[in-house]
């Protein structure tokens, strides 16, 4: 998982068609100079006017290890119902966060439980949440003043090679889906790990990527390493996205981010890159 970010989603598709209405990143305003006061607040304005998504937020795991009440102020995370009503954001992507650890066993187990957590969260103050799974969800409750809880899972492992599970998950409310996570799996290389297993994507990764495109799930590239990420482009049929990367032009060598090139070929056709605000992927200095 990573630190902080704050991420906009735009025009996707998965059944998935966000609008990308945030001219000013109201979340880097802190700090200003009295004689920015003004810009401050006008960006505070624009962000109460537009509807802000946030494509990757780590509560439920979170939650699974530090339980607290997000309804309210909490004292741990960086996320709870009055920061996101304070600060604008209207569509949380909940990030259904499964360990690598998991790979042989126990992830769809945990997948199913940390859904079944946001569930509860979303069910016992439905004055402050509830769950969205397609963009008219999101446009009708930011209408009613409604915090609209989103899920995508950070991590293919529960998947477990059964490609049923697709409309499994999907049907749980899941959007879209990081084929892995910090080490290769039965989906995809990572770019964390140099074992490289398929030089890519594996044979099922490849089936994978056409099932989520027939079902409607969004492909997240950020965590793959760049041989599967271009072959996830070349695969798809429909947009992808990256849930939480930063530019590698800031960072070179650090592959979880993605280059310039990469970033093109995936505006080419359609999709969006979510910018990571976590200080190690935005400055290389950081990361010595």
């Amino acid at each position: 998982m990573t630190t902080r970010q704050r991420n906009v989603l735009g025009s996707v598709t998965g059944g998935w068609a966000l609008s990308l209405i945030l001219p000013v990143l109201f979340s880097a305003c802190v700090g200003f100079r009295p004689g920015e006061e003004r810009l401050r607040q006008h960006a505070l304005l624009l962000a109460h006017k537009f509807i802000i998504v946030d494509t990757h937020i780590d509560v439920p795991y979170r939650l699974k290890m530090h339980p607290e009440d997000i309804s309210s102020s909490t004292r741990q995370g960086e996320f709870d119902y009055p920061r996101a009503v304070e600060g604008g954001l209207n569509a949380p992507f909940f990030s259904i966060y499964v360990p690598a650890d998991l790979e042989q066993s126990g992830a769809k187990e945990l997948a199913d439980s940390l859904i079944d957590m946001v569930d509860s969260v979303v069910a016992a103050h439905p004055g402050k949440f509830a769950l969205a799974r397609t963009p008219e969800d999101v446009r009708s409750q930011f209408r009613s003043g409604v915090l609209s809880v989103c899920l995508g899972m950070e991590n293919g492992a529960p998947i477990h090679g059964v490609l049923a599970n697709v409309r499994y998950f999907y049907d749980r409310g899941i959007r879209y889906i990081t084929l892995a996570h910090a080490k290769d799996n039965h989906i995809s290389d990572s770019s964390y790990d140099t074992t490289r297993t398929w030089h890519g994507l594996s044979p099922f990764g490849k089936e994978l990527v056409a099932e989520m495109n027939r079902v409607g799930i969004m492909v997240d590239v950020s965590h793959i390493s760049d041989d599967a990420f271009y072959q996830v482009m070349q695969l798809s049929r429909a947009p992808v996205i990256a849930s939480h990367s930063s530019c590698r032009a800031f960072t070179p060598g650090f592959e979880r981010n993605m280059s310039d090139d990469m970033i093109r070929l995936l505006a080419s056709k359609g999709g969006v890159i979510m910018i990571n605000f976590g200080s190690s992927f935005l400055t290389e200095d950081y990361q010595r």
